[in-house]
């Protein structure tokens, strides 16, 4: 009888139009730890919500101390052979798309074509003006911050946001739109590193599932949808995806 590896890539083999959705477990064997899981950093820290961010100048200076102290680990970071590994399905012609929830732009860095990548939740890179939206380097924005510990500003006199989706913003419609579209139009859902527990992003996987279109889950550990999932691989994506997509 085969076994669940193996149905799961011959799921793989025999699709051409593929919608993979990523989480934070895709990137932890880049050394990105996944702050919204088990002992995560929002298990331990209160996260500062967006309508705080744009009211109050302590709200403000809160999360830029917060990004003050992450962004090292994201500058530090570099794609794994989860990455790598779907890097290949694009090259092999048979990526639709890849929707991720991460901020790390760890699948640009890997080679993912930007016109194949949804970051539904922004990245973490850059910074915003909330008056002009002029985009600068995180790293320009943090220097202005460690500069004074004054929340950052835009040459124009705006204020500057990280360029994510933080708590209680909203996600770009545009970008919601373009991942339920390959989702109607993809045959085969592939979800890595996700706990699928955060809305509406885990609803885009679902939706290709209830299109009755085949969904493979690879996840370390028990997600909102095993249930649904035709096959659950339980395990590190850094090992399990290389084997399901092999390097040409």
């Amino acid at each position: 009888m085969n076994s669940d590896k193996d149905k799961a890539q011959e799921l793989i083999r025999r699709a051409s139009k593929i919608l993979v959705f990523t989480g934070a477990g895709i990137s932890t064997g880049s050394g990105i730890p996944d702050f919204r899981g088990p002992g995560g950093l929002w298990t331990r820290r209160e996260p500062v919500l967006y309508g705080d961010f744009i009211k109050s100048t302590r709200a403000k200076q809160d999360y830029w101390r917060y990004k003050a102290e992450t962004f090292p680990a994201f500058m530090a970071a570099a794609p794994n052979a989860a990455h790598r590994a779907l890097v290949e399905l694009e090259r092999g012609g048979r990526l639709l798309a890849l929707v991720t929830q991460n901020i790390d732009s760890l699948h640009r860095s890997a080679g993912t074509h930007t016109d194949k990548l949804v970051e539904l939740h922004g990245s973490g890179l850059y910074a915003e003006c909330l008056d002009c939206y002029a985009w600068v380097s995180m790293e320009e924005a943090l220097e202005k911050f460690r500069a004074d510990g004054a929340p950052p500003q835009c040459a124009c006199g705006g204020w500057l946001k990280p360029a994510v989706v933080m708590f209680g913003e909203p996600l770009e419609r545009e970008s919601l739109i373009k991942a339920f579209k390959a989702a109607e139009a993809c045959d085969l859902v592939i979800s890595v590193g996700s706990s699928l527990s955060v809305e509406p992003a885990a609803s885009v996987p679902m939706a290709a599932k209830a299109g009755g279109k085949p969904y493979l889950i690879v996840n370390r550990g028990p997600t909102a949808h095993d249930k649904a999932a035709d096959i659950k691989l339980d395990g590190d994506a850094c090992e399990l995806l290389p084997a399901l997509v092999p390097e040409k």
